[in-house]
């Protein structure tokens, strides 16, 4: 799964890098500690011109009644993700990126303390989920929301929790916004075991309050 991710690009990169028209309401950066229900920002593609634009993180599907009215939907699983009622509609004509520097995944000690990784790219570069979104109309205003796309975890990231978010690389971007027609579905599998790499940090990371570069150092 994914339930804590960081995002430090500027807004002018992360425009750059998708090469999306930023909105002027995004949330602001850095953010250390991204927690469900918060803003974060997201590309998505309409009739081929991306756009980078605010989403809350928390896919809300269209018969929930108020936004606490059923499970936090923050991730969808990949194995699933056309067939489950909530997710079927935007996986075919919603689907979207969301840029991070890297994510968060938690193991337990022997004493059932849990324990932080950050988790993040051998190679620097920063790291794009996969996502799908909905627009939410239930209540006083609308609400446009999402989930990362999760999939089983390689070997090497198994080490530290089973599931992982799908990545994608910038050649990949095009057929996941269905800019390039039909095939999405190939991209969603794990990322090879070399892409990413993890250590140690602190459980101060624990608390949706933390906050701070310090956050993703080793410990």
């Amino acid at each position: 799964m994914c339930g804590r991710f960081a995002l430090t690009l500027p807004t002018d990169a992360m425009a750059q890098l998708f090469d999306a028209v930023p909105s002027n309401d995004l949330p602001p950066v850095p953010n250390f500690n991204v927690c469900p229900t918060t803003q974060i920002a997201v590309v998505t593609s309409d009739d081929g011109t991306r756009r980078l634009r605010p989403m809350r993180w928390g896919f809300l599907p269209h018969w929930y009644k108020s936004p606490g009215d059923g499970p936090l939907l923050i991730n969808a699983r990949a194995e699933t993700l056309a067939e489950k009622p909530a997710f079927r509609a935007a996986c075919r004509a919603r689907r979207c990126l969301i840029a991070a520097d890297g994510f968060y995944e938690w193991t337990k000690d022997a004493e059932g303390k849990r324990l932080p990784w950050w988790i993040f790219r051998t190679d620097g570069q920063p790291t794009v989920f996969a996502g799908v979104w909905q627009v939410w109309d239930k209540g006083e205003a609308p609400l446009t929301t999402c989930a990362i796309v999760t999939t089983g975890a390689n070997d090497a990231m198994s080490a530290v929790h089973h599931r992982m978010p799908v990545t994608l690389l910038p050649e990949e971007f095009a057929l996941w916004l269905g800019e390039e027609g039909k095939g999405a579905a190939r991209l969603m599998q794990a990322a090879p075991e070399d892409r990413f790499t993890f250590h140690r940090v602190d459980p101060a990371v624990n608390s949706n309050r933390a906050s701070g570069p310090e956050l993703i150092e080793p410990i």
